[in-house]
Order: C-alpha cells, then structure tokens, then sequence
C-alpha cells in the first residue's frame, strides 16, 4: 500500500439518510486514478448484511414516499438538481480523478448528463398522463414499481446514475444503489447532493462492494421489485437469473459493437474522420461507440487513408488538463483486455494501419492506449465480434446496401447503429434495416427525451425521459369508475 492511500479514509455507504460504514465487513477497496497509477479513493466493501439493512430501510420507506403528491416529489428532484449545479466543479474533478475523462469530457458531457437527465425527466413527468379513463368504468393507473436495486459502470458514472435515479425518485420507487467500485467518487458526491437536498430516510441508498460480493445479494433480494443494471453482457447474464427467483422486473443496458456504414457518397473525409473520433471519444471506453466501421468497397482505400491521418493526430494527455485530447483507459485490468484483443487482431491477419500493442509514446505511466485502427478486417475476427471498449477500429468493406446491412446486423448486439450517405432515402432506408435500439444518421447527436437500449443482448428495457419513467412504474386498472 503506498504512503498516500493509507492517509485516505475509507468512503462509507449511505444507508436510511446516514453514512455507514460496514456491519461486519473489514475488507477495503482501493480506486486507482488511471492516469497516475496512484490510489485515487479508498471503499469500504459492504457485504450481504449491509444489503440486507439497505433494502430493509428503503421497503419501510416505500409506502410514505410513493404516497406523497407528485409534485412534492418533483421539487425535492428539482432541489437535487440546485444541488448539483452548485457543486458541478467537484462532480467534474471526481470523474476526471476516478475514471480518466479528459477535463473538458468532464464538463461538457461527463458531469453535464446529471442536470440534464434530471431535468428532462422532471419535465416528462409534467407532461405525462398519469391517470386516465379507461373503456367505460375502468381508470387507468400508474404507481411505482417499488423497490429497486440499481448497479452502475465505471465508464459513464453519472449519465447511469441520473438515468436510473431520477426515474426511480420521480415515480415513486426506493432504492439501492451499487455504483462501480472502480469509480466511487462521483457516486460518493451524487449521494451527498441528495442528502443535501433532504429526501426522507432510505428513500435513496447506497451500499460500495464489489459484484462478486453483493451483486447477488442486492439482485436476489426478496424486498427488491426491479432491478435496473447496466454493464457487460456476461454480467446480464448472471442478473436475470439471479432475479429471475422471485420474477423481478429487470432492465438491462448491456454491451454493443455498434456498425457505422460509410457509403461512397457520404463525403469521405467528414463521415470517417467524425466516425474515428466517435470511436475514439471517452478513450472507446462507450458501449454505443461505433468501432465497427463498414466502408463501400470502392471508397474503402481512400476511407482507410483518411482514418490512419485522424487517428494519427488523435492526442493523449492529462486527463486534469483542458483540450481536446483523450485520456487512459480506467484500469490495468482493462488496459491488458484491450492489449490481447489488439494482439487477437494481429494474429488473426488484420492490417494494422496504425497504433497497436504497447503503452503510448512518452507515457511511462497511466493506462494510455495507442490509438489503434486496423484494416483488411472481416466481420468474423475477435476485433469484429468482442465488445474491445478501448480506441480500437476495425475496417470492414461491403459491396452494396445489401451486404452493408448483412454484416451490420451480423452482431449478438444491437444497441446502436450508424450510417453515412449523401443519399438521405437510402440513409432512412438502411437505418430502418439495423436491428439496434438507435441509429444516427449523417452525425445527428441524441436528445435527453430520446429513448436508450437495445436490441438482442444489448438488453431490455429504456432510458431516458419520459421513456426511462415507465421502466419505474407499474400500470394498474381500478375497474368500477363510471363514465363521466
């Protein structure tokens, strides 16, 4: 242990409205800033009695929160979101800190999506019907689900927790929350500003631990009605059948190898050199990234020209400094991932246009990987098939439409997809031929109403606005109304 991670305390749990620290458990975590290989925060690991204390709390929570007018519970999102606001500065910095997001990633995007989820779910909330008639004697309902266990990655720390918490809070629901214990700080902070903007005891909790120690245990509790996760694909495996014992609703936001289809009319240097950088944002580390890149055939040297150019002026850098640089990836685990799936695309015949295996020039430490593009790829490699989440591109060519389609669906996931073309029938066309939860044409960004998920084993269910709302609620018919 090295001299400045025995000087940080321990962050506790939050568990009925107070900070804890575990019943029973002595175990620690620590967090490692990726960008200096140096501990970062320090987790006291909750295990299955502290789960237990958690759900406890937030089932006898339940019944008075989900009970009070929506618009009181509207104003204490609302003083969440003041809350946020005014410490926006700290948010930043953890996130940087914890998990590698360059500074103006942070800012930008990174922090941005708590205010912005927040808001746009209160303003759903709005303007949703919450009851209505139904036939001629029946009112229709909607009540929230109840408690929910919420589990949260590393890699958007806080576009999941807002999509997920602030649903919940608006509809109704208690909870649970087991952020990644990867990236504690900006979950630490979140659950500060709601304590802050006062909820009632064991509306919201949170429990730190690893999946492995109390994954199960929070996914398998009898006082849990919902689980919302997001993570691998593998891990999504495990929590449906862990809740699956007592038929828990489950929603899932799972992995992606997203296709981005490059037609020859698109104009080349604009759609590839925005399709890399796409790629590459957040260091790959994005599960909607586009990282499968399908080029027609008869643009596809020129398409791998261009790429090799941007990625070649793609910089790295401190993720505490501003510019628009990428930063490391979030951990040696997941750097030496990303280092044998690039070393899986050498030997099985890729080209390897540029970057590759190996720490980045002129970084002695920090997980930075070499931006790294490969070409001469067919849709059956390791690099074209496994979700890498680092800044990794695979080339692949098609001949027609047809073929395009063919290999963009040719995936066990289906959470995004893209497409670039000056023809914009054909764009529509195909987009509506990609089996994936959204498709962006032509660079068209997304909006906090839209909704988010996917397709096959990219999950079930949707965030996002009014849309992430139902995935918190239960529908109720009361039959015995009369027509009015």
């Amino acid at each position: 242990m090295s001299e400045l991670s025995s000087t940080l305390p321990p962050l506790p749990s939050y568990i009925n409205g107070a900070w804890s620290l575990p019943a029973t458990s002595i175990a620690v975590f620590e967090a490692i800033n990726p960008a200096t290989e140096e501990p970062c925060a320090r987790v006291a690991l909750c295990g299955p009695d502290d789960v237990d204390r958690a759900m406890h709390a937030a089932r006898a929570a339940f019944d008075g929160y989900s009970a009070l007018p929506l618009e009181e519970r509207l104003a204490l999102v609302e003083k969440l979101i003041a809350v946020f606001e005014a410490r926006y500065d700290e948010m930043v910095t953890a996130i940087s800190t914890e998990m590698g997001a360059p500074y103006d990633l942070s800012y930008n995007a990174q922090a941005e999506c708590g205010p912005g989820h927040l808001k746009e779910t209160v303003k759903a909330a709005r303007e949703m019907v919450w009851e209505r008639p139904l036939g001629g004697r029946g009112r229709l309902v909607h009540e929230a689900v109840g408690v929910c266990a919420l589990i949260t990655p590393w890699n958007w720390p806080i576009n999941q927790l807002a999509a997920k918490i602030g649903p919940a809070l608006v509809a109704g629901c208690t909870m649970v929350l087991k952020p990644s214990e990867i990236a504690p700080l900006s979950a630490q902070l979140f659950a500060e500003f709601i304590h802050e903007a006062g909820f009632p005891a064991g509306v919201f909790n949170m429990v730190h631990g690893t999946g492995p120690g109390i994954g199960d245990a929070l996914t398998s509790h009898p006082e849990a009605d919902m689980v919302s996760f997001t993570g691998s694909t593998r891990a999504g495996i495990q929590v449906a059948k862990s809740a699956a014992e007592t038929v828990k609703r489950v929603s899932q936001e799972l992995g992606g190898k997203s296709a981005n289809v490059v037609f020859a009319d698109a104009g080349l240097e604009a759609a590839v050199t925005r399709g890399v950088r796409h790629c590459f944002g957040n260091s790959g580390q994005s599960c909607n990234a586009p990282t499968r890149m399908l080029v027609e055939a008869s643009a596809y040297d020129e398409a791998v020209a261009i790429a090799k150019k941007v990625a070649e002026s793609v910089k790295l850098g401190d993720p505490m400094e501003k510019g628009p640089h990428i930063g490391p990836v979030v951990s040696k685990v997941h750097y030496d991932k990303i280092q044998r799936l690039i070393e899986a695309g050498i030997a099985e015949g890729a080209q390897l246009v540029t970057g590759g295996p190996g720490r980045a020039d002129g970084f002695e430490r920090g997980y930075y990987v070499k931006p790294t593009v490969f070409a001469g790829v067919n849709n059956q490699m390791t690099i074209a098939r496994e979700e890498i989440f680092g800044p990794v591109l695979a080339m692949i060519p098609f001949k027609d439409e047809a073929e395009a389609i063919e290999i963009a669906n040719d995936t066990p996931y289906g959470l995004a997809g893209y497409v670039q073309s000056g023809d914009q029938e054909r764009a529509r066309r195909v987009a509506r031929r990609i089996r994936a939860g959204s498709v962006y044409v032509n660079g068209a960004g997304q909006d906090y109403c839209s909704p988010f998920g996917g397709y096959k084993q990219s999950g079930n269910g949707r965030e996002w606005g009014e849309f992430g709302l139902h995935d918190f609620l239960e529908i109720k018919v009361i039959n015995g109304f009369e027509a009015a």
